[in-house]
């Protein structure tokens, strides 16, 4: 077991202290429903085949079709996969979705194929996976290094297959292929919404406001700017060249355009270059993770000096630095309720898709804040309730549901009569 893994499952184990679980419900959480590896075999631009190994899990499914993204990293692993979906499953159970977990991913760096190549292997992954994914089974969405244009290749081609077109079994999709407005900013409006609503019991109504981000992609970036249109100093931010810090602050529009022109932040005139790690070092407010897994670790835990942290990012804190940083007293807004706001989103595309009635953005953002907000309530309260962290108490929140789901389909799968 992999320690991503092994680190995710603690926390059920955690979790389960706090309040009363049949074991039986623990035991049916510790494994996945099912998981599925595929080799993906494709036609390249010089005529040549090349083959790229995938994967699809499907967490638990209790509560709802599951849902969960697929990524195209060259990292990929199908520990990894299983570690997210089982992420996605306390997610979805802390948002109130109707949602079980899932996820996937294919092992490839996609900026080494041309566009052409890279539509060949997204249709080739629906091919592969055709039979575990559907509306009412499940709903991939974007994730690491895809996006709306990728979605509508596989919504189309999972259309092709079953013969009339089925928008509802993907989200993330282009607007013109029954996308959602309001998809593209939810990851980080929702963790924006769950920061507001508990700012003053997280002690930073009164602060100075300063914040830096680790990530510079989709999430990184809107939270960059919505916090700096809030008031917040952004003294410095990341991407995988390296972070740029400026005592004065940031602009986020012009760090987005640095970035789009040149390809790194670290090109930002009037900004001093520093490390990953000393720009986690450095005095603020909050630090926002926006990146990828295991950041923030037991190496460099110790050097993090703001007292909140909002992990937009799926699992940015290690386990044994999690607990390095609860020992510090620096609150974490775990990424299980905190980057949500995707996920919620993605939930109102399908429920749109299904209806074939569509909402203005407008509305999207007024159907997200109350959700958003009312999660954050649930799980500080719980967190006070408990006297635990924040982290555990997502967690024994979202296992309490999962837990009264499998209780209340009363069979044998899961208790002797």
């Amino acid at each position: 077991m992999s320690d991503m893994l092994e680190g995710a499952l603690s926390q059920l184990e955690k979790a389960a202290r706090h309040i009363p679980v049949p074991e039986e419900v623990l035991d049916s959480l510790r494994y996945p429903r099912e998981v599925l590896s595929a080799r993906l075999t494709i036609r390249m631009d010089n005529g040549s085949r090349r083959s790229f190994q995938a994967w699809r899990c499907r967490y638990d499914d209790t509560r709802g079709p599951t849902k969960g993204g697929i990524r195209f990293h060259p990292d990929a692993s199908m520990e990894e996969v299983i570690t997210l979906a089982f992420w996605m499953t306390f997610k979805c159970a802390v948002a109130g979705l109707p949602y079980g977990g899932g996820k996937g991913a294919v092992r490839v760096n996609p900026a080494e194929l041309s566009k052409q190549e890279l539509e060949r292997l997204s249709r080739a992954y629906v091919h592969a996976f055709a039979r575990m994914i559907g509306p009412e089974r499940d709903i991939p969405a974007p994730d690491v290094y895809t996006n709306a244009m990728i979605m509508g290749w596989m919504a189309d081609e999972y259309s092709s297959l079953v013969g009339y077109p089925s928008p509802a079994v993907i989200t993330g999709k282009p607007i013109a292929l029954g996308g959602s407005l309001g998809r593209e900013d939810a990851t980080a409006r929702g963790g924006f919404y769950v920061l507001n609503k508990l700012i003053r019991e997280l002690g930073l109504d009164n602060s100075q406001r300063r914040a830096v981000v680790q990530g510079y992609g989709n999430a990184g970036s809107i939270i960059a700017r919505m916090l700096h249109a809030d008031g917040w100093k952004i003294l410095a931010v990341a991407d995988t060249k390296g972070a740029i810090y400026c005592e004065d602050g940031l602009d986020p529009t012009r760090l987005e355009q640095i970035k789009a022109d040149t390809g790194s932040v670290i090109n930002y005139q009037g900004g001093e270059r520093m490390s990953r790690d000393e720009m986690f070092a450095l005095e603020c407010d909050l630090l926002v993770p926006a990146a990828l897994e295991d950041q923030i670790t037991a190496d460099n835990a110790h050097l993090i000096k703001a007292p909140v942290i909002l992990e937009l990012a799926n699992g940015p804190v290690t386990a044994r630095a999690d607990t390095i940083l609860e020992e510090k007293g620096i609150k974490v807004l775990p990424d299980i309720l905190a980057n949500s706001g995707g996920v919620t989103v993605s939930y109102f595309e399908w429920v749109q898709n299904r209806q074939g009635f569509y909402w203005t953005e407008e509305e999207v953002h007024q159907r997200l804040k109350p959700i958003m907000e009312r999660e954050s309530v649930a799980v500080w309260q719980m967190a006070q309730s408990k006297g635990i962290a924040l982290r555990t108490a997502a967690y024994v929140l979202g296992l309490e549901r999962l837990s009264s789901a499998i209780r209340a389909h009363g069979t044998q799968t899961y208790f002797n009569a």
